[in-house]
């Protein structure tokens, strides 16, 4: 009979010990039943987490204008190089281009903006139209453009490099033309020229009034 009590007194331990394992929550389950402290991250492949920071606003606008390919012939062969035109601008007066020359085409194009944004130039906008103050020509080489302004709502009235550099700085509405030899890089070099030999709105009023 006590043997029989105890083996009965044993198994009723038993029973109560699988019940309060089997009543315990896993770890897994602690861990899904606590608070999220991680929400709104995301895990990037390497493992390390965004924070949702965002990257700081360039400072200029930047455009390729032309990539070109040249080749040299040296005592090994030919040299292969590649040349990228580009343009910067914030569409505030502000502007500048450059071109440079590398083996790769990420290296040329990087290269020439690193130029570009050393050699910022100025140009006034005039009125609420963000034209030009009075016609003018732009030479170099054998490239010629004409600057002419225009109303608000003309919109830029060019093609190629031309519009590409008035855009950038600025300029919404003009009337151009060019005249001569098209390469992108005297082209924008031409209207660098007329851009810089405009006259301020102050001298041209006053040039007005005294021929008037």
């Amino acid at each position: 009979m006590e043997n029989n009590k105890e083996a009965t007194k044993v198994n009723s331990e038993k029973t109560t010990n699988e019940t309060e394992k089997n009543v315990e929550p896993s770890a897994s389950e602690e861990r899904r039943s606590q608070p999220s402290r991680n929400r709104g991250r995301t895990r990037r492949p390497g493992g390390r987490r965004r924070h949702g920071r965002r990257r700081p606003k360039k400072q200029y606008e930047e455009r390729v204008v032309n990539i070109n390919r040249v080749a040299k012939t040296v005592k090994g062969g030919r040299r292969i190089r590649f040349v990228a035109v580009v343009v910067v601008g914030n569409k505030k007066g502000s502007y500048g281009f450059a071109h440079a020359k590398a083996i790769e085409v990420p290296d040329a194009i990087r290269k020439s903006f690193e130029s570009a944004k050393k050699d910022i130039q100025q140009v006034e906008l005039t009125g609420s139209a963000d034209t030009i103050s009075h016609e003018v020509v732009g030479r170099f080489g054998a490239s010629k453009v004409f600057l002419k302004p225009a109303p608000e709502g003309t919109g830029i009235i060019a093609g190629g490099p031309v519009r590409v550099l008035l855009e950038l700085a600025g300029i919404r509405n003009v009337y151009s033309k060019i005249y001569g030899s098209r390469n992108p890089l005297n082209v924008l070099r031409a209207t660098h020229d007329g851009l810089q030999n405009l006259k301020s709105r102050k001298d041209v009023q006053a040039l007005r009034e005294y021929e008037g």
